[in-house]
């Protein structure tokens, strides 16, 4: 009991300083009880019972921060968060928290960014709706931005 209150005590801390999903801290707690399922378990239920774990609000941070921060689109946070065994409700819910104009702001930074990378090459248009696609923003967002950004590209004549 007494490595129990130890283990309890210390995911406490470190779930007070950030935020940790349920399958986060279920890994901790396998971790520091070796393999003991029924412990760990034991100790995720208590962590959530008194809030130091909360997969929505969890969920809601991730997706604010990979949104503005790193520029991922929809599709890459529900993702990677129903990896991480969230349920797609609380994705969902999680999704909805995003500053929408916010994101599709951060979509053309991202694409922009991109486009000069690609000046020259034959598939920029291809590349472009690739890179837009593989950061989890959905075609029928992507397209028109890179329709938009493809009429400021000086292309260089071929034949030169």
């Amino acid at each position: 009991m007494e490595e129990y209150s130890k283990v309890l005590d210390r995911l406490q801390a470190q779930c007070s300083k950030r935020e940790y999903c349920t399958s986060d801290v279920l890994k901790k707690a396998l971790s520091a009880f070796d393999g003991d399922r029924e412990q760990a378990a034991k100790l995720v239920e208590s962590l959530v019972a008194d809030r130091f774990v909360d997969d929505l609000r969890y969920a809601s941070a991730f997706a604010r921060e990979k949104s503005r921060l790193s520029g991922w689109g929809p599709a890459k946070i529900t993702y990677t968060l129903v990896g991480k065994g969230i349920p797609r409700p609380v994705v969902r819910q999680a999704l909805g928290e995003i500053d929408q104009d916010e994101a599709d702001r951060k979509m053309r930074s991202v694409l922009e960014t991109k486009i000069k990378t690609l000046v020259g090459d034959p598939q920029i248009k291809f590349k472009l709706l690739k890179f837009g696609l593989t950061r989890g923003y959905e075609y029928d967002k992507v397209a028109p931005v890179v329709e938009d950004l493809l009429k400021n590209v000086e292309f260089k004549d071929i034949d030169e």
